[in-house]
């Protein structure tokens, strides 16, 4: 029998595909550290090659990364000390080494051109260290002497502003000036109401008041379902600012298209992830058809000036930041808004400079923030949603908020003023609807385990690893006892089991030590990946179409060998995919009665595409947190499904893996409380590992009969 074609969909092909040695997957920090040593020796033998300087200036930009991502990332004291202290030690290297050669020196700038080459390194370190690398398209490389000559202005654009030159900016109304506070004199407001959602009650709203749907008719006879009809007569009856953090599912694209139509918001910006920006402008074209729509790729060779809608992925904003602020935009959205959460990125940085920049030359323009999960890691995630939608600035409430805050007549040493300001805000534009609430004909959703075992000897591996673990904490955890000068009288010390899994926690390598809880849970992922790839293919022949999720890379590769092998015909959804080969994979899916399968990176396909076609998941990989995991069901659980959809959760039993996915299920999301009204905790993604590595060395000490 003749052996299937290995890629009969996309643009991947395994002959050319690239055999790497995947680290631990939050390695990233040692990776770096082994990087620079190499660069170290390398100028230090006095071979400072082109490939050396790459190498250098990606080492320099991954530690500014992960300084940002780290000091952003809600991780506890000690865990971002440790790690912050190791990205010191690769920094001071880098100045060392760098003193030696002034090429070298000039690449540690911020604002230094970041090569293509340098691009490349940048995406094969983090793919090799786990991470799912951003998509970022490619430029050629600019002037070297000047930052702002990367910046460019598309022929088409500067053609429309010379026929334009001689229209004015819209300062025609008066605008609001700062409020002088009477009550609130002398406090500082931010951090009460960020706090005010983490203390909502249970049952508290979630929803500004909107108006009654006016139509549930959209251009070209569509229909909208009431919810969506009702944000659109919001922005009808003049609303100009919304979060709006509907679950998942539940149609934000129509919502924001429409209500800038419906505030003649024209030019509009629409700011999005690179993976939905196809998508966005076929939307556009679906729900406004009367308005020109043109994407923004690369340095905007194709960008048509005179369009209405302009839509631009985040990787490439920094290019064209320049025209866009005096473009004459009149409204902006930001899709999956949770991007910009990082205040030190470019990309968050990007975004509020424009949107400052449209408040100060349009009165009153439409800014929307889409996101179904505007709260991932922390309650300070709000901060820089609000302040692009000019609810705040750095240090206090804008005017209208300020002004709302002050009517109620309480500051935050009265015990209803949490509650009191947590409606303010919200009344400014937050739209939070949930499935359940809304959109009762859409089908219900479920998650399913699958316990699976593994091959005897992968299994042994595994648990040994386990043991391995659980033994090295509790020697940690006896010797810090040891060293205590008071001891508990009876029974474990549960605040002394915490501290040392922090300590733990901290240490993300696998060396010399034997291996972390990231580590086993890649390898496990690994193990499980031809069990899971077994069970798609049975559900694809027996149910239909199917999605595979996955974390990793090998992991995938693993299930397209075996649905090649098979002769199932699969589509293939990853970051490393340009925008228009990705979109064509996800309509070889939804099209292609011939497709079975759709294989898809949780980082890459988790958010902001439909794939509704199917009504069975499989999640081969856990995610560290219920939002994720979440966000992936939620591609086919969504407006136009007409079955029942199930995720199928791949769990390898009696390992580490069965501890996580209760742990995971056990504990609700952030927005469940801030946003829901839920009673439930607050947890993310560091508390889950943290959980499971306490929970480990407790049932050890238990074992162990430990007094």
């Amino acid at each position: 029998m003749a052996r299937p074609a290995r890629r009969q969909v996309g643009a991947r092909h395994t002959a050319s595909r690239p055999q790497r040695r995947a680290a631990a997957p939050e390695d990233v920090i040692s990776g770096l550290a082994r990087a620079v040593r190499a660069v170290e020796a390398a100028v230090e033998r006095g071979r400072v090659t082109p490939a050396v300087r790459t190498k250098f200036q990606v080492v320099a930009l991954l530690v500014r990364e992960e300084n940002a991502r780290i000091r952003a990332a809600g991780t506890s004291p000690a865990v971002r000390d440790a790690q912050l202290k190791r990205l010191d030690g690769i920094a001071t290297i880098l100045a060392k080494t760098a003193v030696r050669d002034p090429k070298l020196l000039a690449l540690l700038s911020e604002d230094a051109v970041v090569s293509d080459a340098a691009k490349a390194l940048r995406r094969e370190m983090l793919t090799a260290a786990g991470v799912e690398p951003e998509v970022e398209e490619l430029a050629p490389d600019p002037e070297p002497d000047s930052a702002a000559k990367r910046r460019v202005v598309p022929q088409s654009v500067a053609t429309r502003q010379l026929a334009t030159m001689f229209l004015a900016p819209d300062f025609s109304a008066t605008r609001s000036g700062p409020v002088a506070p009477r009550v609130l004199a002398g406090w500082e407001l931010l951090n009460p109401l960020f706090s005010s959602f983490e203390r909502a009650d249970s049952g508290a709203p979630a929803c500004m008041d909107l108006p009654a749907a006016t139509s549930l008719r959209a251009p070209g006879n569509l229909e909208l379902m009431p919810h969506q009809a009702q944000l659109v007569a919001a922005a009808a009856a003049g609303h100009r600012t919304f979060l709006l953090a509907d679950e998942p599912g539940l149609g934000k694209t129509a919502e924001a298209l429409l209500a800038a139509e419906a505030a003649n918001a024209y030019p509009l910006l629409v700011v999005v992830p690179s993976v939905v920006k196809i998508n966005w402008a076929r939307e556009a074209g679906l729900w406004t058809p009367n308005r020109a729509v043109t994407v923004v790729h690369g340095d905007g060779d194709t960008v048509d000036g005179f369009a209405d809608i302009v839509v631009v992925n985040y990787e490439v904003l920094d290019r064209h930041v320049g025209w866009f602020g005096t473009f004459g935009f009149r409204g902006m959205v930001v899709d999956e808004a949770h991007f910009i959460k990082n205040k030190a990125s470019q990309r968050s940085q990007h975004v509020l400079e424009l949107s400052e920049r449209i408040r100060s030359r349009t009165t009153r323009p439409l800014l929307m923030a889409l996101t179904g999960t505007p709260l991932i890691n922390d309650i300070d995630d709000f901060r820089a949603i609000w302040q692009f939608l000019g609810w705040i600035d750095e240090t206090e409430p804008r005017a209208e908020l300020m002004a709302a805050l002050e009517a109620v007549g309480l500051t935050p040493a009265d015990p209803g003023f949490y509650t009191a300001a947590r409606k303010c805000v919200i009344d400014l534009g937050i739209v939070r609807r949930r499935k359940v609430d809304v959109a009762a004909d859409i089908p219900a959703r479920r998650t399913a385990d699958i316990p699976v075992e593994l091959d005897e000897k992968t299994a042994r591996s595994i648990r040994a690893a386990e043991r391995d673990l659980a033994r090295r904490l509790v020697s940690r955890y006896e010797t810090a006892l040891a060293n205590r000068t008071s001891r508990v009288a009876d029974g474990i010390d549960h605040e002394l089991v915490r501290k040392v899994a922090r300590t733990e926690q901290k240490d993300t390598s696998t060396t010399g030590a034997g291996e972390n809880v990231f580590s086993m849970m890649r390898r496990i992922g690994k193990a499980k990946a031809g069990l899971a790839a077994d069970y798609a293919a049975q559900l694809a022949r027996s149910a239909g179409k199917v999605v595979f999720f996955a974390k990793h890379i090998d992991v995938m590769d693993a299930a397209e060998d075996v649905f090649a092998k098979q002769g199932l015909r699969f589509s293939s959804i990853r970051g490393d995919q340009t925008p228009r080969s990705r979109q064509q994979n996800i309509d070889a899916f939804v099209n292609d009665p011939e497709v079975a399968i759709a294989v898809c990176s949780l980082t890459a396909a988790g958010v902001g595409i439909n794939l509704q076609v199917a009504s069975n998941l499989v999640l081969a990989e856990l995610s560290w947190t219920d939002a994720e995991q979440t966000q992936a069901i939620d591609r086919s659980h969504r407006i136009g499904q007409t079955e029942p959809v199930t995720a199928w959760r791949i769990i390898a039993a009696r390992t580490i893996d069965s501890r996580i996915a209760e742990l995971i299920d056990s504990k609700a999301g952030l927005a469940a409380r801030a946003l829901d009204g839920s009673d439930d905790e607050v947890w993310s993604s560091a508390d889950v590992q943290l959980e499971a590595l306490v929970a480990l060395l407790t049932d050890e000490l238990t074992a162990a009969g430990t007094t």
